[in-house]
């Protein structure tokens, strides 16, 4: 196996990933087709220039972390972003004594709506 299979696999598996499972978006098949034909053509381009095809591989790689490849749904950067956002709230809160620390995590925190009392 090539160098550049890794990083390349690793674009096409993240890319789908993140648009099919994290935003419930339908599976695209080109995606896989794509990413083969990519893998091959890396391995071919490793022979000719060994240190260059890895370099441009990781470049590829890096570059569909931190861009959108369709515009509605969020590169994989920012939706791991808007994750760890969303999960560290609670635990801020918790932290700072606005939430009883024996309280679940999906447990009203006293700061929305439903905290008002009547």
């Amino acid at each position: 196996m090539s160098a550049t299979t890794g990083p390349i696999l690793a674009t096409g598996f993240t890319a789908i990933i993140n648009n099919s499972v994290f935003h419930s978006k339908p599976m695209d098949w080109r995606i896989p087709i794509a990413t083969g034909l990519a893998t091959m053509g890396f391995s071919a381009a490793e022979k000719v220039w060994p240190q260059g095809a890895k370099l441009l591989a990781w470049t590829v790689f890096a570059t569909m972390m931190l861009t959108r490849t369709t515009p509605t749904v969020p590169s994989p950067v920012e939706s791991a972003l808007d994750w760890w956002d969303e999960t560290g709230k609670t635990k801020k809160k918790r932290r700072s004594g606005l939430v009883d620390p024996s309280a679940p995590d999906d447990a009203p925190t006293g700061d929305g709506p439903d905290s008002m009392e009547v």
